[in-house]
């Protein structure tokens, strides 16, 4: 149907088009890659105790998260505490939200009590993990959320050399993923 000439200009485009393509795609660009961040959850999302659950966690998922044995919770309002057993150790873990809290504020408190505070992202939400190891290995992570902050303390008692932040950041990122 069409020519030999026709084919060849058509595979010269189509060359041409590729190489340019290519061109296109090695583009080097300044500056450092930066993490997209979340924008804050709705405002108006309440974090609070309700319908049996601290912090739009149950029990069981607090205790699926930390992979533990047993979980109790002794008190559950405006702060819920939790007492679990892992692997022979027992932790403790509360979860607080503070409605109209702010980040700033509660990182100069962490700091004003002797923690050791790093900036960190969950959930590709600008957060801090405050660790201070009192009767044990304790670490707070704390992000912004629904108008407020969010913060997560776990305290493994009476073990040195433990690290309670990673098990404060899961807690804070199934709260976080769970408001998505």
């Amino acid at each position: 149907m069409y020519g030999r000439g026709f084919r060849t200009i058509l595979r010269t485009f189509a060359v041409a088009a590729s190489v340019m393509a290519a061109a296109g795609c090695v583009q080097q660009v300044d500056g450092m890659a930066q993490p997209a961040l979340s924008a804050d959850a709705d405002a108006e999302r309440s974090y609070g105790y309700a319908d049996n659950r601290c912090g739009l966690l149950t029990d069981s998922s607090v205790q699926s998260v930390l992979a533990a044995d047993d979980v109790t919770r002794p008190y559950s309002g405006a702060v819920c505490q939790y007492v679990l057993m892992r692997d022979g150790d027992m932790l403790d873990a509360t979860f607080a939200w503070f409605d109209t809290g702010d980040l700033d504020r509660e990182r100069a408190l962490a700091v004003d009590r002797g923690a050791e505070v790093s900036d960190t992202v969950i959930e590709r939400r600008t957060a801090f993990l405050a660790r201070r190891d009192t009767t044990g290995s304790g670490c707070a992570a704390t992000a912004s959320a629904g108008g407020g902050v969010l913060t997560w303390w776990v305290q493994v008692r009476d073990t040195s050399g433990a690290d309670a932040c990673p098990d404060a950041q899961k807690l804070l990122s199934a709260t976080l993923k769970s408001d998505m």
